[in-house]
């Protein structure tokens, strides 16, 4: 039998004894029942190509989001995860996430009686009855530090461009509760499990979100000059080592590649995400006048070059914060009329 998922519309085929079972969509994560056995009029075209046609604007009623209708719970999951109860032992706690949204996403964090989360002061977009918040000065897993190490911890935060404080959100219920972070601006969070990718990863400066209590967010330095000087992210980097999950957020749609030994990817220097310890990052000259002067690109592109683990992003906050104060008009409440010759009186008629 063929049929569809009833919130991405995504194409499924599958043998008649799979109808009323529960399954979780592939493309979008959405949990649905597969229906009884009934013939799809016609096949996805686009299906067999790799795509979807798109989904039906009501099959998920977002028709009857009117006041007293339908009540708007949440965002679909499009990504679920955790570290309970698979016996392994870990010295952070073993939190559960689920990532709602796709444009722009948020992260609700399961935490047992007793499980504590840390995340950067601000992220905060709700918690449950049970959970208690604290900030914290530095770095939540040293806090057993004397006072010099906790400056210490905080210095090296403010080096990274964060805050001097962090939060703490602690379970002291019996039961299970949920804290969620909602992402700055728009792009995808990424779950990190440090146990399964050698236990240290490095990121951009500002790219952690939260993760669970026991990995350390500490600093990274570009040991090569010119990776420091014109690889986008300069000398301070972030380092996330533990156990645990960790969970960092990072522009547009993101791309993650396991290099082998020798593999080398050039990218524009402020697509780089995160890397495992092992890659090799560096700078080169983009190569040509034009291509310098008039690509767009800059006088220099990154290398990354394995082996270990890379992940990119498709849109930076650099470019995309200078695409709106590209737009911000120069002079007081002037705007500048796109795409028209006429400016302000081409707007009269034509609106924004």
């Amino acid at each position: 039998m063929e049929f569809n998922c009833p919130m991405c519309g995504k194409h499924y085929k599958a043998n008649d004894d799979m109808a009323g079972k529960m399954v979780n969509c592939r493309t979008c994560g959405h949990a649905f029942p597969v229906p009884n056995a009934t013939p799809v009029s016609a096949a996805d075209p686009f299906d067999d190509a790799g795509f979807s046609s798109g989904n039906n604007s009501t099959a998920d009623h977002d028709d009857q989001f009117s006041a007293g209708v339908v009540q708007i719970s949440s965002a679909p999951v499009t990504m679920r995860g955790g570290q309970s109860s698979d016996g392994v032992y870990r010295t952070s706690d073993e939190i559960d996430y689920e990532i709602f949204g796709h444009e722009t996403q948020y992260v609700e964090i399961t935490l047992d009686p007793g499980e504590q989360t840390i995340a950067e002061a601000g992220a905060l977009m709700y918690m449950t009855d049970g959970i208690k918040m604290a900030t914290v000065f530095g770095d939540p897993s040293r806090q057993d530090t004397s006072l010099f190490g906790k400056v210490l911890s905080a210095g090296k935060r403010v080096l990274t461009g964060e805050a001097l404080f962090m939060t703490t959100f602690t379970n002291e219920s019996s039961s299970q509760a949920q804290v969620a972070f909602g992402a700055p601006y728009p792009g995808r969070c990424i779950p990190l499990h440090l146990d399964q990718l050698g236990g240290e990863i490095i990121c951009q400066k500002d790219a952690f979100l939260c993760g669970a209590r026991g990995i350390t967010v500490d600093i990274a330095f570009q040991k090569k000059i010119g990776a420091g000087l014109f690889g986008g992210e300069g000398f301070i980097m972030q380092r996330l080592r533990g156990d645990g999950i960790g969970i960092i957020h990072a522009g547009g749609t993101m791309m993650y590649r396991e290099l082998e030994a020798g593999e080398t990817i050039r990218l524009d220097t402020g697509c780089l995400v995160a890397m495992g310890p092992t890659v090799n990052y560096d700078v080169e000259f983009v190569g040509g006048l034009k291509n310098a002067f008039f690509g767009g690109e800059g006088l220099f592109l990154a290398t990354v070059r394995g082996p270990g683990p890379v992940w990119l992003q498709s849109l930076p906050f650099s470019r995309f914060a200078g695409r709106i104060a590209a737009a911000i008009p120069s002079g007081g409440n002037t705007r500048k009329g796109e795409g028209s010759l006429l400016g302000d009186f081409g707007e009269m008629f034509m609106g924004d």
